[in-house]
């Protein structure tokens, strides 16, 4: 489960940040509801959102998380703290492992399983076979398949199909070992970034659907309005609007 979070260099903690790489790239802050605007607002980078997200979960008083006027209906599967704020649901047959902050009107249905440092952005669903864990999901976003999002930023409107992943590991060095110790990396203009995390999946812009069937690689950045095309992997920076085929 380790998400090591690894300090950064000092001389370039305090760099600025290339625009490829802030929040407001890839989510607009349209319908986002409070919370996840104000996250944002407090992150320099993508690779911000995950920390601090996860120390807002673990100490949600002090976040202002206290809305807690939705609905877990009987026959959830549920443990640890679970936010279902008002007009949000989890439904019988879910399951949900807290910490886990589900916003405004998003439903998390049965069969889904959502675990460990996750905000369900407003208006989100979650369906059956979907597997989600230590990631943020804007506004309205539909993983209603089979799919799986781990270690991940995702803006709004965006659409999982079926059987289509983020993967969060880089398993290229040899047998895989727990707790994680490689960090993951990414490269825009031929520079590479750490992003201080040995789990990185992906950042995904407001309004890309994801074909089924499609493999993030450690990592990825895919700008907002990216139109992707049925494949079966891809990886690196898709600046928005692109066409990837």
């Amino acid at each position: 489960m380790s998400t090591t979070l690894l300090t950064p260099e000092p001389e370039t903690a305090h760099e600025p940040v290339t625009d490829e790489l802030t929040p407001g790239y890839y989510l607009s802050g349209q319908q986002l509801g409070p919370y996840v605007t104000g996250l944002l607002a407090r992150c320099r980078s993508v690779f911000d959102i995950k920390p601090i997200m996860t120390g807002d979960l673990d100490a949600p008083a002090v976040a202002g998380l206290g809305d807690r006027g939705g609905v877990i209906e009987d026959g959830a599967f549920v443990s640890g703290d679970v936010i279902v704020q008002r007009g949000g649901r989890v439904e019988a047959g879910a399951r949900v492992t807290g910490p886990v902050l589900v916003c405004e009107g998003a439903v998390v249905s049965a069969g889904a399983y959502v675990r460990d440092h996750v905000v369900i952005g407003p208006g989100t669903q979650v369906g059956f076979g979907a597997e989600i864990t230590r990631s943020l999901l804007g506004a309205h976003v539909f993983a209603k398949h089979a799919c799986f999002i781990g270690d991940s930023v995702v803006g709004s409107r965006v659409n999982f199909g079926a059987f289509s992943s983020t993967t969060g590991l880089i398993t290229s060095g040899g047998p895989v070992t727990e707790p994680a110790v490689k960090e993951i990396t990414v490269t825009l203009d031929s520079r590479t970034y750490g992003t201080g995390q040995t789990k990185f999946g992906a950042v995904i812009g407001d309004g890309v659907t994801l074909s089924a069937g499609t493999i993030l690689c450690p990592g990825t950045l895919i700008g907002p309005r990216t139109v992707i095309y049925p494949r079966t992997q891809l990886g690196g920076f898709m600046p928005a609007g692109s066409r990837v085929r």
